[in-house]
């Protein structure tokens, strides 16, 4: 049982014994940042190969060992295990008695809130939600990233200044989000950095059948432009033949991903309308031009061979 100093919920945390239950690639890097910050990582729950290597290299000389056992060790409680898995995990803790009373429960699921830890809070926990909106690689440089990044918090009243000091001494810049509105926040994170990631993919993979030899050189200025324009300017930033309305182009893309790709035509055509319906909206696409393209992204039949002008 850890004797270090309980944590003061109205201020700075003092310095903590840090645990992790889950050794994903969130945990291990967020308490070697608390490291970094003074905090002392004492326990870390490992199951696979995959996370056991990655406790050893991020948080090494740390025990592996079981999940109640790391609370007993813990003042700081880092929950970091699937979504799904969650709510679970946190009966199955509050249920054995594994909680103790005055113990910081921090998980960091985008999903949910600090009601998802109501039954540790029942048992005397102190609930947190800290959510880094950041991808991470289960490698040291994630500790680097978390510099300057945001976090979505979410904590009783009473926790909220040491919910927003932790995530200030990981390097994070808190956000404060409404327990309602974690699920419409959590979407909004995976339909811009999740997606991106297939849409890059995607497009990698096209360049390499149209004999590019070297794609992510021949992306990485372009799409490093077009994500800094769009955080700049937002639709302003559309550009393009979806968002010049030419019609005969944007059909001869699908007859030609249809060809080679028919995998990637329903994302193509789903964007597509997206970004016309976007451009219509802002007066970037001229009423006159909407017509013809969005006939060719509503269409649900193949496209003559030949798809248009060029």
């Amino acid at each position: 049982m850890s004797t270090s100093q309980q944590p003061d919920p109205r201020g700075r945390p003092a310095r903590l014994t840090v645990g992790v239950v889950g050794a994903g690639r969130v945990g291990p890097a967020l308490a070697a940042s608390l490291q970094l910050a003074g905090h002392r990582p004492v326990a870390v729950s490992a199951v696979s190969d995959a996370s056991r290597r990655r406790a050893a290299l991020l948080l090494p000389d740390v025990p592996v060992v079981p999940p109640a056992e790391v609370l007993q060790h813990a003042d700081l409680v880092l929950l970091t295990v699937p979504d799904d898995t969650l709510p679970g995990l946190v009966d199955g803790l509050a249920g054995t008695g594994a909680v103790r009373p005055g113990q910081l429960l921090v998980h960091t699921s985008g999903r949910y809130g600090a009601s998802v830890l109501e039954p540790a809070l029942r048992a005397g926990g102190l609930p947190l939600a800290l959510h880094p909106a950041m991808t991470f690689t289960g490698t040291p440089v994630d500790v680097q990233r978390l510099a300057g990044c945001s976090f979505g918090v979410t904590a009783p009243e009473e926790l909220r200044l040491a919910a927003e000091a932790l995530v200030i001494e990981m390097g994070g810049e808190p956000e404060w989000i409404a327990e309602e509105n974690r699920p419409l926040y959590h979407a909004a994170l995976a339909l811009g950095a999740n997606h991106l990631v297939t849409l890059v993919a995607q497009s990698m993979e096209l360049l390499r059948t149209a004999g590019v030899e070297a794609p992510d050189r021949m992306l990485g200025p372009l799409l490093g432009a077009a994500l800094d324009n769009a955080l700049r300017s937002g639709d302003a930033a559309l550009t393009g033949p979806v968002a010049r309305g030419d019609a005969g182009t944007v059909a001869a893309h699908v007859t030609e991903l249809r060809r080679h790709a028919p995998q990637t035509v329903a994302g193509y055509l789903a964007m597509a309308r997206a970004t016309a319906d976007r451009a219509l909206a802002h007066g970037l696409l001229k009423p006159e031009l909407a017509e013809d393209l969005l006939g060719v992204l509503a269409a649900d039949t193949t496209l003559p061979e030949n798809g248009g002008d060029r």
